[in-house]
């Protein structure tokens, strides 16, 4: 099969290096491969005869014509040389783009496969018991569960407990504080009664957990100083429970919790948050004979970092003690976004399986750093411009100024009373552009700079403030 790479000069070292073994050209077309045009591409694929043509991932031009003109399929390569090795070697294995670069291709490919292999493994696994249809412990997922507080406080828990299945929970978790009430408690569970999914009742009040019984699935929790007055209706009403320790231990709680004929249970050791004995309660988690309960959540929410770091840990750790459930929550601003973490989480921790880490498993926990760092060719030039300082005086644009906000997902600039909206950053200063909204070229930067500011600000899930750093 014979390739041609045609590239630019400043890549064509590690395109010649990539390409060492196989019956490939390599054509260097001008200064930069993402430069490269149809015109000069049917040119070089005209001159003599091409099995295929692997271009720079980079390169903006449409090949559709050329390809339909030639009959050569032209595919997208990888964005940056250093990747073209590894696209070479599998080339036979996978079905390249014409559209997408490879590299984005073959991370869309893995990741499409990871996710099927979690559904496999899922489908396939045995369990302990299964809470409305939701496996518990076994060979199955560690099941996320997702805590609303104070849920007779929330305006909307209906919409509330919705949006939290949506992001991956398995069982979403009504907590219900010291002024609640069992009319509260019958309340909340009224409005969401009919969702499919299970749901926990988080209160250690006796007659609150029998207020929830008649539709929660879950109670969080019994120990040996509610389980005499609760114990037998909880069993009766054939839900799970978390079990604590209490004046007793957990052991002796699991015992009454036993008698009282409660035949499904969690055993919850009590993780303790860091700083205040952490490492420690991990030690707690031993054989009680029933799937294990790992309190995730009140780390994460007392330690000031990002949480995503700090829930794939406590997945690990979890998922090392053979925890059946994980408790997260998204109580803080810095915690938002928490219940989907948690879920990625536990999706790489089956797929470990007898992996000695859970690395390279086709999806993954990065947000910001990178897995690995591009080196790409240093820039070349013969003098300098050293760059002025920007004016402080604000120059006006005569066509009007914008304020840009974002709302549910949304870009949006908006000008006498008229908004224009668009979820990608190019699409909304294209809109301007194109309407001529914009008359002065510092303006037209300035607006770029603002609305890709806001596109980050979607993508990462923080807030914007127009003029303000990011």
């Amino acid at each position: 099969m014979r390739i041609l790479l045609p590239t630019g000069r400043i890549t064509e070292e590690a395109v010649r290096k990539a390409a060492t073994g196989f019956d490939a050209t390599v054509t260097v077309t001008g200064e930069l491969a993402s430069f490269l045009t149809p015109y000069q591409l049917k040119s070089l694929i005209t001159e003599e005869s091409y099995d295929l043509v692997i271009t720079s991932g980079m390169c903006t031009a449409s090949f559709h014509q050329v390809e339909e003109e030639t009959g050569v399929p032209i595919y997208r390569g990888p964005r940056h040389a250093a990747d073209l090795r590894m696209i070479l070697d599998i080339l036979d294995t996978i079905e390249l783009s014409r559209d997408i670069p490879a590299d984005d291709l073959l991370s869309s490919i893995r990741k499409k496969e990871a996710i099927g292999q979690v559904k496999r493994l899922e489908d396939e696994a045995a369990c302990e018991f299964t809470i409305r249809g939701v496996k518990i412990g076994g060979g199955s997922r560690m099941k996320v569960l997702a805590e609303i507080m104070d849920a007779h406080h929330e305006p909307d828990i209906r919409e509330r407990v919705i949006r939290y299945f949506s992001y991956g929970a398995d069982i979403v978790d009504l907590g219900f504080g010291f002024d609640a009430t069992p009319d509260d408690v019958r309340r909340v569970f009224a409005e969401v009664a009919d969702l499919p999914g299970p749901l926990a009742a988080d209160t250690q009040n006796p007659d609150l957990i029998r207020a929830s019984l008649p539709r929660a699935d879950l109670i969080l929790s019994l120990h040996t100083g509610n389980i005499r007055e609760a114990g037998k209706d909880v069993a009766q009403a054939g839900a799970a429970a978390v079990i604590v320790p209490h004046d007793n231990s957990l052991g002796e709680a699991i015992t009454a919790a036993t008698k009282a004929g409660v035949s499904r249970m969690i055993a919850d050791p009590l993780l303790q948050p860091a700083g205040s004995g952490l490492v420690g309660s991990l030690a707690g988690f031993s054989d009680f004979g029933c799937p294990l309960f790992f309190g995730a959540g009140n780390v994460t929410e007392l330690i000031d970092a990002d949480s995503i770091g700090v829930n794939a840990l406590l997945a690990a750790m979890a998922h090392e003690l053979h925890a059946s459930i994980i408790f997260c929550s998204e109580h803080s601003d810095k915690t938002r976004g928490a219940v989907r973490e948690m879920r990625r989480a536990t999706e790489m921790m089956l797929l470990t399986g007898q992996r000695p880490y859970p690395k390279d498993l086709g999806i993954d926990l990065f947000s910001i750093k990178e897995k690995r760092r591009r080196r790409e060719p240093p820039l070349e030039y013969t003098s300098v411009i050293e760059a002025d300082q920007m004016p402080d005086e604000i120059r006006y644009d005569p066509r009007g100024n914008f304020r840009i906000g974002i709302e549910d997902g949304w870009i949006v600039a908006v000008r006498n009373g008229t908004a224009v909206r668009g979820r990608r950053w190019q699409d909304v200063l294209y809109t301007l552009l194109k309407d001529d909204m914009v008359s002065l070229l510092d303006h037209a930067g300035y607006l770029g700079r603002e609305l890709y500011k806001a596109e980050l600000a979607i993508r990462f899930d923080r807030s914007f403030e127009q003029d303000g750093p990011f």
